[in-house]
């Protein structure tokens, strides 16, 4: 059984190229990133397909950053995330794969979902404006991929990931999402001795992590099981305020400055929170790494890669 997995060079592909051929052992796997295959281009998507003739797509692709980077590309991030998902989905239609894997995001709940969010409220509303072009965009291509198997007959799963976190990820203070942007900015604050660190918002608002070697765990579980293709909830059911993040990675990384929040400065969403019950049904999936742990082990992959402290 062949698999294809989009977005290989990127924070979850490198995760899943890890993870996926140390545990399924039936499968061989392929990764593609962008540099090969630009999944904007139907064409590409065909070529890459007809290539590699998978069995099984797991689309990793995607467009994406956190508040700022959102802030700053909603359109960029609605229109890539749009053609990418919608071109693959559409060539797969063409080559007959049997079981695509789409991954969408907890980006596309209304901004004032019951919490915790349950797949039932997922079109209750409109998303959180700091991040909507990019929520709408999976949204929309995860209802094309329903709409094929209702229509063509198509196999595979939806699956809506919570923020993630860990190895891999990408460390940078505009760009990056919060986890890995504020072991950056402690970082840098005790390399330069600077006493106070500033964060954006208030830090009331709450986020639910997984640590990514978990998400590719449930990927791995949509592999081999056959589930309905409707949104699937992946994370760990458990939320945490932004000001608790903070003290948590602060004392981990060990900075004993000054801590300051700029409040002219978004929350985003005010809460974000999982229900995981239908994860745990269809799929047979439990996040199993808790955050002080997932934290740990991401910290000191930061800190041994020589790559990113050069960035830093």
């Amino acid at each position: 059984m062949r698999v294809l997995v989009t977005g290989a060079s990127g924070f979850l592909g490198k995760n899943l190229m890890e993870y996926l051929p140390r545990n399924l052992k039936d499968y061989s796997f392929t990764g593609i990133g962008s540099k090969v295959y630009d999944l904007r281009s139907d064409r590409a998507c065909i070529k890459a397909i007809e290539y590699y003739n998978p069995d099984v797509i797991v689309h990793a692709a995607g467009s994406v950053g956190g508040i700022a980077a959102n802030k700053e590309n909603p359109g960029r991030f609605m229109y890539e995330n749009l053609m990418m998902g919608i071109n693959m989905i559409e060539a797969a239609r063409r080559q007959m794969v049997p079981k695509f894997i789409f991954l969408g995001t907890v980006c596309s709940y209304p901004k004032h979902s019951p919490v915790p969010f349950d797949e039932n409220d997922l079109w209750n509303g409109y998303p959180e404006e700091t991040n909507a072009g990019y929520g709408v965009s999976k949204k929309a291509v995860g209802k094309l991929l329903e709409l094929y198997g209702q229509q063509y007959g198509m196999r595979g799963a939806n699956l809506l990931l919570v923020n993630m976190y860990g190895p891999h990820d990408h460390f940078n203070l505009t760009s990056s999402h919060v986890i890995p942007a504020l072991i950056l900015k402690f970082y840098n604050a005790m390399k330069n001795g600077e006493p106070e660190v500033t964060i954006w918002g208030s830090g009331k608002a709450t986020r639910e992590f997984l640590f990514a070697p978990d998400c590719a765990k449930a990927i791995a579980c949509a592999i081999e099981r056959d589930v309905p293709i409707e949104p699937i909830n992946i994370g760990t059911g458990q939320e945490i305020s932004i000001r608790d993040l903070v003290e948590e990675i602060s004392s981990q990384m060990g900075y004993t400055g000054t801590i300051k929040y700029d409040t002219s400065k978004p929350d985003g969403q005010p809460r974000r929170c999982l229900n995981t019950k239908l994860a745990e049904e269809r799929l047979g999936f439990k996040a199993e790494t808790d955050l002080q742990t997932g934290l740990k082990e991401t910290i000191e992959w930061f800190l041994k890669d020589e790559n990113f402290k050069e960035q830093a």
